[in-house]
């Protein structure tokens, strides 16, 4: 009776063990959900849907684009650490994976125990930018004015958490001055008003920016990055403008829930590193002020290091500075 138990077990488990390999290999069988934590139009939602076409086409499966909004990227977050382990929802976030177990106390996820990571995407360098008509010509003259008229200028943001309230939050610590912060539910509707001359400044990506800095619709002051940006050649460094080291390139990075399959991970991190090869891809990168990631970088190993090091690295300034999502 006993062995006839154990054979049955045994048996059992190797049925159980072909089917998941049949799953692995089989992956991807149906559409795969890539959420997006922020609205549609903005930048983390540009940088998703410019590579999911090409991954699409490696993985030979259609890729959904999901924006789920809220909370600074922690609700969209939140649903996919809770999502089935089978690689058909993966996420794509920026910096604020970093940021939120800082900003939030009651965060419902723990970032490097509630994900596996895939690789990393993109570092994306921000632009401190303003109304068209604002007083302010150079950044030197934007620093001086926002120093004598703090009171009186509003600056703008996409949220708690989003890449504009980090930077906004660096250039005043940088420039020694509290201005009145402007959140909004979104980077699209934050640079509507900026345009429309509702709000006076804001700091956020070149993947928002650069469009309506071309276009003459708002007027751009310096980038974040080490060197001047080819699509943006007469903008200069906060580094050339005064502003010292202050330096912000806000990274891309997909992830699936935990205990994914090492299988599945796999093909989704060579799908990704096709696609930032992708010659459109590296050509819209370039329009945007951005350049894709290396092969190095877009993998699981590359991009658990950088997540733990940027919390590290955030947690200190966020809470010397006082900010709470709370």
């Amino acid at each position: 009776m006993n062995e006839y138990f154990s054979g049955f077990a045994a048996a059992a488990a190797l049925s159980l063990f072909a089917i998941t390999a049949n799953a692995q290999d089989d992956y991807p069988s149906q559409p795969i959900t890539m959420v997006v934590p922020f609205s549609a139009g903005g930048p983390t939602d540009t940088v998703t849907r410019l590579i999911s076409e090409p991954m699409s086409k490696e993985l030979g499966s259609e890729i959904v684009i999901q924006n789920i909004t809220g909370a600074g990227g922690t609700v969209a977050a939140g649903q996919v650490a809770k999502a089935p382990a089978d690689g058909y929802t993966v996420l794509m976030h920026h910096i604020g994976m970093s940021t939120a177990p800082t900003l939030y106390s009651n965060l419902p996820y723990n970032p490097l125990e509630d994900f596996e990571t895939v690789g990393l995407v993109t570092e994306v360098p921000m632009t401190i930018v303003a109304r068209k008509d604002f007083p302010a010509e150079t950044l030197q003259e934007l620093v001086e004015y926002l120093k004598t008229h703090a009171d009186e200028v509003t600056l703008a943001n996409a949220g708690t958490g989003a890449a504009s309230q980090l930077c906004g939050m660096l250039l005043m610590e940088a420039i020694d001055t509290q201005l009145t912060t402007v959140p909004y539910p979104g980077t699209g509707p934050a640079l509507t008003d900026l345009v429309g001359g509702q709000v006076d400044i804001m700091c956020d990506q070149t993947t928002n920016t650069t469009g309506q800095i071309l276009g003459g619709e708002i007027k751009a002051y310096a980038v974040t990055a080490e060197e001047r940006l080819a699509n943006l050649p007469d903008v200069p460094t906060t580094s050339e403008a005064g502003l010292g080291d202050f330096q912000l390139r806000i990274w891309h990075g997909l992830y699936v829930p935990a205990e994914t399959d090492p299988a599945i991970i796999e093909k989704l991190t060579s799908a990704l590193q096709v696609a930032l090869q992708d010659q459109n891809v590296i050509d819209r990168f370039a329009e945007l002020g951005t350049t894709p990631v290396s092969q190095e970088g877009a993998t699981p190993e590359a991009h658990a290091e950088m997540l733990s090091s940027q919390i590290d690295l955030w947690a200190p300034i966020i809470k010397e500075a006082g900010v709470s999502a709370d």
